[in-house]
């Protein structure tokens, strides 16, 4: 099946009380049914407020499958577009028919896959449940962002077409079990880093990553060799 828009959704930042505490967030998205224009780093009237880890090129748009929701329901009772934050409400389409790098249409505008999407503390506030962030971790089910190379409208019930699959074929799903899941395949982590198409904060992670696996590695080794 062809992926297919079921819902574009923005919202401004808003503040809420947040364990006694003032708490400003951009988690609050809510449908749309208007043309939008799509910029580098945001569609018109959407917003983030932690600008260090949400928004951004790397991030300018914000997509989840409903095809999870089902899933989620039983744990969360009735959801609507946008229940997880995102920007893109889409059918049909999931972490594993995704890929770092792959190029698709969205109306007008041009987008990439840039990065799966890291859950936070505040999807846990939305939804009343403060585990939730890791069961969407352990599940993949994490949704993915796109950065935008060409700017433009996006209309009412878009298409999403995909124009170009990256050739390392390194799929979002793929991408989130080497970050979260304990593996000695070093090698993994230097094929995702070779995909120039991956986030810079993810990016930074791997090279982490891969810097503590080496340091292992020759701990080993000289514990061997004496």
């Amino acid at each position: 099946m062809s992926p297919k828009i079921v819902s574009v959704n923005v919202g401004k930042p808003k503040t809420v009380l947040y364990r006694d505490k003032h708490l400003e967030t951009g988690i609050y998205k809510n449908p749309v049914s208007i043309p939008l224009y799509l910029s580098k780093v945001q569609l018109d009237g959407d917003g983030q407020a932690d600008l260090a880890v949400h928004g951004g090129p790397d991030k300018a748009l914000c997509v989840y499958s409903t095809d999870h929701y089902s899933y989620w329901e039983e744990l969360l009772g009735p959801l609507s577009f946008g229940a997880f934050g995102e920007n893109i409400s889409v059918e049909g389409l999931t972490e594993k028919d995704t890929c770092i790098g792959d190029i698709y249409e969205l109306g007008e505008a041009l987008v990439q896959v840039s990065q799966p999407r890291r859950p936070c503390f505040k999807l846990g506030y939305l939804h009343d449940n403060p585990k939730l962030p890791l069961i969407v971790q352990e599940t993949g089910y994490t949704g993915f962002y796109l950065r935008v190379l060409r700017e433009g409208w996006i209309p009412v019930q878009p298409a999403f077409t995909l124009v170009e699959r990256h050739s390392q074929g390194l799929s979002v799903d793929f991408v989130n079990r080497c970050k979260y899941s304990k593996t000695d395949n070093f090698e993994d982590y230097r094929t995702i880093l070779s995909n120039e198409a991956l986030a810079e904060s993810w990016r930074g992670s791997f090279e982490k990553k891969l810097a503590e696996a080496d340091q292992t590695v020759s701990a080993n080794a000289d514990r061997g060799q004496g």
